[in-house]
């Protein structure tokens, strides 16, 4: 998700957090491994029952530039090579897709280099859908996250934290991506939330919206804020609800193409 009307005084107010925690990041990779082993604990008590978390990508799949995000040509054709193949071009921020902290940070950690520790860990889902009905703008604040921990218990060092918002059901009509007036509007994370996440060693959060932010943000300030961090997103994610709001183990297929700053990617949970 890119934006060409983000001010250059947004950016340098943002770099000064970058500086912050990146003194940090070194400590978070560490507790997003401890992620993984408290994930392995999950995985071994699962019945073995997976829900895919994952929209297929289509050209009519909405993007926040409204271009298509995927393309797919046909390279072979089958009744000629006794085969098929497609060419596929694909915008990297399209689809259910990671965002990769070198997303918004000039020297960030590309898609490849993510840890793959942190690529599986356990789920927790704030649901915030019922102030979404009201807001379509609406964020999960650390209210949201105060109320989870007191129904749920802590959330664990390296999980990821994924909104559900209900905006998954909307995906195919205008009011996934915009208001009646054509305004960006989607729920998203507020960065009170994030930095409140961050300082518990959560390795990823997810949105089912198509930004980390709300749409009506201006600033991007969770992007900012959390990617150059050394931690990564998920947007776009699909069947929240079919989920309790904690015991699952999140698995992230995230690409690897050298240098990336994301991609579409295939995510699972298992319960």
């Amino acid at each position: 998700m890119c934006h060409a009307c983000v001010m250059d005084s947004v950016k340098e107010r943002m770099l000064s957090r970058r500086a912050l925690f990146r003194g940090v990041a070194a400590t978070g990779l560490a507790t997003a491994a401890t992620g993984l082993i408290a994930a392995r604990p999950a995985l071994a008590q699962s019945g073995g029952r997976v829900i895919d978390l994952t929209h297929t990508l289509t050209p009519d799949f909405p993007t926040f530039d409204g271009r298509p995000g995927i393309e797919m040509v046909e390279s072979v054709n089958f009744e000629e090579s006794g085969y098929q193949l497609y060419r596929v071009t694909f915008e990297e921020h399209s689809g259910t897709h990671i965002d990769a902290p070198l997303h918004f940070s000039e020297d960030g950690t590309s898609v490849d280099e993510l840890d793959p520790a942190t690529l599986v860990c356990p789920l927790c889902i704030v649901d915030i859908s019922a102030k979404a009905a009201e807001d379509p703008n609406a964020m999960v604040e650390p209210a949201d996250i105060e109320a989870w921990i007191s129904a749920n218990g802590d959330i664990p060092a390296g999980a990821c934290v994924a909104m559900l918002s209900g905006w998954a059901d909307k995906v195919g009509t205008e009011a996934f991506r915009t208001d009646a007036d054509g305004n960006f509007a989607f729920p998203g994370f507020s960065v009170q939330a994030t930095d409140m996440l961050d300082g518990m060693g959560v390795a990823a959060i997810g949105v089912d919206t198509l930004s980390l932010d709300p749409g009506n943000s201006a600033d991007f300030a969770v992007h900012y804020g959390w990617l150059p961090a050394g931690r990564y997103g998920i947007e776009n994610l699909a069947n929240l609800a079919q989920l309790p709001a904690t015991g699952a183990t999140l698995f992230v297929g995230a690409p690897k193409h050298g240098g990336g700053t994301g991609g579409p990617a295939r995510v699972l949970a298992v319960l």
